[in-house]
């Protein structure tokens, strides 16, 4: 108990424990690097949703050992962190392990339907994402891909440099 009053204590203890707990986030962003929270791959948005659960934990503990134990938790999802894309960066083989393949959804105005079906991403919810990047006329989309993080980049104007396509899946297995 922080103060005698059971509400205000209530009260007192929610508040400073989240801030505690958001601080040492911030202080382990800081050590490991904004790319903890990037959501590049599936794991960095897993560990987003975690730290986020986490901290929600450590808010609401009763006592010291229910405080301190999802931060224990917090670091050893940011070392988790830090050593798979360590991992990654040096192994290919790892890399393919972890990280998705972005696939192509759309090309040239044209729908794959094949890659949206094995994907479950409907027409509707591509031709919203169409309307969300300005898109006016289909055949100005040179590309629709479902990237690694499950958002969707369109990409449309009169080129595109298919460099920016290296790395796409075409077909889905």
């Amino acid at each position: 108990m922080i103060v005698a009053d059971p509400t205000i204590d209530l009260i007192a203890r929610g508040m400073i424990l989240a801030m505690v707990a958001l601080l040492w986030v911030v202080m382990q962003i800081r050590v490991v690097g904004l790319r903890s929270l990037s959501k590049m791959t599936s794991f960095d948005f897993v560990m987003t949703v975690a730290l986020g659960s986490l901290v929600a934990g450590a808010s609401q503990a009763k006592d010291w050992a229910g405080f301190v134990q999802p931060l224990v938790a917090m670091t050893g999802l940011f070392l988790a962190q830090w050593a798979a894309a360590r991992l990654r960066k040096s192994s290919d083989v790892a890399e393919n392990l972890m990280q998705n393949e972005p696939v192509l959804l759309m090309r040239d105005g044209k729908f794959n339907r094949d890659a949206m079906r094995r994907t479950r991403v409907t027409e509707s919810d591509l031709r919203a994402k169409l309307r969300e990047a300005n898109v006016l006329d289909y055949r100005e989309v040179r590309a629709a891909v479902l990237e690694t993080t499950g958002d969707v980049t369109v990409m449309h104007g009169p080129h595109l440099d298919e460099e920016l396509l290296e790395g796409v899946a075409t077909k889905v297995d």
